[in-house]
């Protein structure tokens, strides 16, 4: 029986450019089997809380089972149509695996697939938009997988010839940061998304020994097919050494759990929505080193990394983002400034970096982080893609420096990211310094989950209380995040500010008010 002929529709928000800096090899082999991320929209009434249900995720996963049943169903049928197969459902995230043959993935979804060169990566990429059936343009919210082009990169920065001594075991910054003692996040759970790379157990060992602290338990959750893999690349198992050692060096009680995902759109989003949604481990916060110019994502799979952060506000789980590495331009040399994602997702709580000076005790300066010498220093500006949320307003972020149009203010905290006063890790065996905002992501990520420990309900979304209480944090007003030879960039001062936000923790602080208050 023939199939009907479905009429088939542009799907603009899945707009991709041709990959940059890379150059077009060939045809993507027709018989290469993909496996494809389909996310549904959210159904109207999915916003309503589960915040009060004994079991949060168990609700939301019940409520979307029923709401999307005939999405599902549709989506299956278009699968059927076009020589797809459906390889799960999970209706928690909205998401449907579909699984089929380059070619069969080219026919449903209007497109071509090329392979590329970029120095020694190989990937298959796509340009232009996809097409869909006109029935399932109001459901879909993205289809990932035909792209697998990096979407993210490590960001962690190694001191090279540092001098003996240099850098601070994590433990003794958070000690700088006045974090709270007597609890060391029993109970809970830390997720730690990596695109890459991977640990050792004798370098977790020898770490936590140097610490002084016993081993926390350490869970390796592999995703689309991604595993703990060390050694294939350094500067990935920088990466996971310094997210587990510090998240882990703060808060030596709880369970770190390691989402191992391929450095795609696919693999980002189905790591951050799987760790969110995950009811083994229900991690109560998630810490994110990765990223890129928030340009680089087609307004598809931004929209469904978004609504996988929105599903952490509602199930209270904080995520916590390293905003870039690279000053304001965030490495980009096409005179624009750019912010980094997902630390500018309005669900996420970008973290920006800073360099503290100390007597050996205490830290007794404090600037914005900034080494122009070599274009490194803390990321932060004004997104171009995303207006200013509610919670930042009262904050009255700058309008962006060139289209002089307001936005969502990149960081909302900060905490030591430089490299002669970074983190001191054991990388194969190896001690090493290492700085950067990837810090500073897990090194919150640790503190919520001390204080998550105690509190009467988990931090969650916590921002909002952050920006109506100021007084939590130390401000960083000194300092700024501007190339060298160019005024591209900003200038800390009283208040929030495009290079370290809010502040810096008052560990204390945030520790008395979250644990005697629900916020």
């Amino acid at each position: 029986m023939m199939m009907a002929e479905r009429h088939l529709a542009d799907f603009p928000d899945s707009l991709l450019p041709p990959p940059e800096d890379a150059t077009r090899t060939g045809d993507a082999p027709a018989d290469e089997r993909l496996e494809l991320s389909l996310y549904l929209k959210p159904q109207p009434g999915e916003a309503e809380s589960v915040a009060g249900a004994q079991d949060p995720r168990a609700a939301l996963a019940a409520r979307r089972h029923a709401r999307h049943r005939d999405d599902i169903a549709r989506v299956r049928q278009f699968a059927a149509d076009h020589s797809l197969t459906v390889a799960s459902v999970e209706p928690a995230r909205r998401l449907v695996k579909l699984a089929g043959t380059v070619a069969a993935c080219e026919a449903a979804f209007g497109t071509k697939l090329s392979l590329y060169r970029q120095g020694e990566r190989q990937f298959r990429g796509r340009s232009g938009m996809l097409r869909l059936p006109a029935d399932l343009l109001p459901i879909v919210e993205a289809v990932l997988g035909l792209d697998d082009r990096p979407a993210a990169f490590a960001k962690a920065l190694r001191m090279d010839d540092v001098a003996a001594g240099a850098g601070y075991r994590p433990n003794r910054i958070g000690a700088f940061y006045d974090f709270p003692t007597g609890v060391t996040g029993a109970g809970q759970c830390i997720a730690i998304i990596e695109l890459g790379g991977g640990y050792l157990d004798a370098d977790n060992a020898a770490a936590f020994a140097a610490m002084d602290l016993p081993l926390p338990e350490i869970v390796a959750v592999p995703i689309d097919g991604a595993t703990n893999a060390p050694g294939h690349s350094t500067a990935a198992d920088e990466e996971v050494a310094l997210d587990l050692q510090v998240a882990g060096g703060v808060a030596p009680g709880a369970r770190l759990a390691v989402y191992f995902a391929p450095a795609s759109f696919a693999g980002f989003v189905d790591a951050v929505s799987a760790a969110i949604h995950d009811p083994a481990h229900a991690p109560g916060a998630l810490s994110i080193s990765w990223g890129v110019n928030e340009t680089a994502w087609s307004a598809a799979a931004r929209q469904a990394m978004d609504s996988a952060l929105e599903d952490a506000a509602k199930l209270r789980v904080s995520v916590f983002v390293a905003a870039g590495d690279n000053l304001a331009t965030n490495g980009k040399t096409d005179g624009a400034l750019h912010v980094q994602y997902p630390a500018s997702s309005p669900w996420a709580i970008g973290c920006g970096g800073t360099a503290i000076t100390t007597d050996g005790a205490r830290i007794t300066a404090e600037t914005v982080w900034s080494d122009t010498g070599n274009g490194e220093g803390t990321g932060g500006g004004i997104s171009t893609l995303y207006p200013v949320p509610d919670f930042q307003q009262a904050a009255n972020p700058p309008v962006q420096m060139q289209t002089r149009q307001p936005g969502r203010g990149v960081p909302d905290v900060a905490g030591d990211a430089a490299q002669p006063s970074g983190y001191v890790i054991v990388l194969n065996g190896v001690t090493k310094t290492i700085g950067g905002t990837s810090a500073v992501a897990p090194l919150w990520a640790g503190l919520a989950a001390l204080i998550n420990e105690r509190a009467p309900a988990p931090l969650g979304f916590f921002l909002p209380t952050l920006y109506a209480e100021p007084g939590l944090l130390r401000p960083i007003t000194e300092g700024d995040n501007k190339p060298k030879g160019t005024e591209l960039g900003y200038v800390a001062g009283p208040g929030w500010n495009p290079c370290t936000g809010l502040g810096v923790p008052k560990g204390q602080a945030l520790f008395e008010r979250f644990t005697k208050t629900n916020s």
